[in-house]
């Protein structure tokens, strides 16, 4: 019966994939859902993304180990959502780009966009092989399959409805999965796992101090949860580009506040279900196992099913988003622009002999022609591009499916890999970032420098002295300020032009 809940699932997403296919016309469509999701859409698909298989194979098994403080991860993350959407999401959803490393040329000039999308590249990687190691725990358990088929199953059907529509088939089976995962967590789960360990006043009095502490893991580690995943969400492209499908600077602030909160309830909803998975399973020395194991001990085949089927949805979810965010950063940041491609064609100047804001690309000459619109060779050649616009984007994402599904065969834990992802991405982009949001004197050489210093520290910290050390994070992000503020400091400032135009976009 659990399998049978599970597989129905599937076909679903599938299904919502394919719907998706007849969404997505044109770029936009296929990358950002035509930067158009109102507030319900915008909520549940940002909730989706962030909390995958860390959040919720990871977030159980840490409240398995550490007690309530274990919260603290799947927390960091949600304080990250509420940041970036009160003080900064209405701000980027304004520049109607489609990549983090897009702003920074924006802002500073082109120079710096090959390095950062490396950087955001391997980070969306990361993010998806957490996501895909975690749903093939579930796999496995569900199947008796072992990894590689786990893995490769699982792994092909996010790819297939990923490439069917985009960022539109990826919105509406996020959306289903939202709710999916609601249920299963909050209305399933939470109560039965907390009924079975005798009630939640029965667990806290039987669990010694640290485990009930919300603190107990102690201040250092959670500071280290909140400079690596708080930090992190504020700079991720898989968090932009869900910003960036937003139809307005209130959806993107309100929505992403809704979703934010929504992840603190799913922070303590893990941990709990981890503590009562104590006194249900004991004994368990993977603290990833737990999760699958107190299913099966608690619940009854078709709710296990069900509850199943909720855990793949927040893995697959987060999955989907970051292969996304890796293949439009990987073709649009790093290949297209060593190739000397370009993805717009630029519009002339009018007989007035002004210069329109921005340029045109494939998909509005598209949705001109559909309107009726001139029917200009130029105009009737980018709707023709259009297709290839898509085309191009499947094989990309495809091609960085694959990798991941490789990487997934090879990566022993969910939270080891978030952690790496987490670490290279904020020591080599979060201080840029940032920077070039509040710090007008901030330049490309500065830039630069901050990158490659912030990076270049945090993996060799990561190898001498361990993934999971907090040195890696906290040297990595010293080292790319000093370069970032030193660089920007010794040379000179952004040019005039480039200012000018940045706080044209900012200001529409």
């Amino acid at each position: 019966m659990d399998s049978l809940v599970v597989i129905i699932y599937l076909a679903a997403m599938v299904g919502f994939g394919i719907w998706g296919r007849y969404k997505a016309k044109n770029q936009d469509d296929f990358l950002v859902a035509g930067r158009r999701l109102g507030g319900w859409l915008y909520t549940g698909t940002m909730s989706a993304v962030v909390l995958g298989g860390a959040s919720t194979i990871g977030g159980v098994g840490l409240g398995y180990t550490s007690g309530l403080s274990g919260m603290w991860l799947v927390f960091s993350i949600g304080l990250g959502i509420i940041l970036l959407s009160l003080f900064f999401a209405p701000k980027i959803q304004k520049l109607e780009i489609y990549t983090v490393s897009q702003m920074l040329e924006l802002r500073y000039g082109k120079g710096s966009r090959l390095v950062s999308g490396t950087i955001m590249t391997a980070y969306g990687l990361m993010i998806s092989t957490t996501s895909t190691v975690a749903y093939a725990t579930i796999f496995h358990a569900l199947f008796d399959l072992n990894k590689f088929w786990s893995v490769l199953i699982g792994g092909g059907i996010v790819i297939l409805y990923s490439m069917l529509g985009g960022m539109w088939s990826i919105t509406l089976t996020d959306f289903v999965q939202f709710f999916i995962q609601t249920i299963g967590i909050f209305l399933i789960m939470l109560p039965v796992v907390l009924s079975k360990s005798g009630g939640i006043g029965e667990l806290f009095s039987s669990l010694p101090a640290e485990q009930t502490s919300p603190v107990g893991i102690g201040w250092q580690a959670i500071l280290g949860y909140i400079l690596i995943y708080t930090l992190g969400l504020l700079i991720g492209q898989d968090i932009w580009q869900r910003v960036f499908t937003a139809r307005s600077p209130g959806v993107a602030r309100w929505g992403g506040l809704s979703a934010g909160v929504y992840c603190l309830l799913y922070a303590v909803a893990g941990a709990l279900i981890g503590m009562a998975a104590t006194k249900i399973v004991p004994g368990i020395e993977v603290q990833d196992d737990v999760f699958v194991a107190v299913v099966d001990a608690a619940m009854s085949p078709l709710l296990g099913g069900f509850v199943l089927a909720a855990a793949l949805a927040a893995m697959m979810s987060t999955a989907s988003g970051s292969l996304m965010a890796a293949a439009t950063v990987c073709r649009q940041d790093i290949v297209e622009p060593l190739l000397a491609r370009k993805d717009i064609v630029p519009v002339t100047k009018d007989a007035a002999g002004s210069t329109p804001d921005r340029a045109t690309t494939a998909g509005e000459a598209s949705a001109a022609a559909e309107h009726g619109g001139a029917k200009s060779t130029l105009v009737k050649s980018l709707v023709r591009e259009t297709g290839d616009e898509i085309r191009d984007s499947r094989i990309y994402l495809i091609g960085l499916g694959v990798v991941t599904l490789i990487l997934a065969m090879i990566m022993p834990s969910v939270v080891e890999a978030l952690t790496v992802a987490y670490n290279l991405l904020v020591a080599g982009l979060f201080i840029p970032i940032l920077g070039g949001l509040i710090f007008k004197r901030g330049n490309i050489v500065g830039v630069m420098a901050g990158m490659i210093l912030g990076s270049i520290t945090t993996i060799v910290i990561m190898i001498t002295m361990g993934i999971y050390s907090n040195e890696a994070i906290y040297l990595g992000l010293i080292a790319s300020l000093l370069g970032y503020v030193v660089g920007s400091l010794v040379s000179k400032p952004t040019p005039p032009e480039v200012m000018a135009a940045w706080k044209e976009r900012l200001n529409r």
